[in-house]
């Protein structure tokens, strides 16, 4: 298993990224301003990408694993290798994401504790309503993991 940075051509994984995030313009927005990573293990099986928010707070906007290889443990390591790789430089990881059953447990397993909601984000800023494990996503819930060195 190895995890690269990707420099160039960050579209390529598209399809990655729309598992997370499934409006394409809302990628855009941090897409290239954030820095992306892809796990590679016998093939690209995970991606996420990350931005500087300011006041020492890295935010991962983006975390996304093959879904025939979900569950075995590709997303941990990837949050492990941002914690290892960002410690010492930010104060603080966090998260958005919808208050999903499928999601806010992985990140409270991965170390993550919730920190504040932001209400009506998905109606607010995309297009369309998101559906996650069959629930329409209306807030957005943040969880936050200090890094400590």
């Amino acid at each position: 298993m190895e995890i690269r940075k990707v420099e160039t051509d960050k579209k390529r994984y598209l399809d990655l990224l729309l598992l997370a995030d499934e409006q394409e313009d809302m990628v855009d927005r941090y897409l290239e301003r954030g820095t992306m990573y892809v796990l590679k293990d016998d093939g690209v099986k995970a991606e996420c990408v990350v931005t500087d928010e300011g006041n020492g707070i890295l935010e991962l906007k983006n975390l996304a694993v093959e879904p025939a290889f979900q569950g075995k443990g590709y997303g941990k390591a990837m949050v492990d290798f941002l914690v290892r790789a960002y410690t010492g430089q930010y104060v603080v990881l966090q998260v958005g994401t919808g208050d999903s059953l499928s999601t806010i447990p992985f990140y409270e397993a991965c170390g993550f504790c919730r920190h504040h909601v932001v209400k009506n984000f998905f109606p607010d800023h995309y297009d369309h309503p998101i559906y996650e494990c069959g629930v329409q996503l209306v807030d957005m819930v943040y969880l936050q993991m200090e890094l400590n060195p």
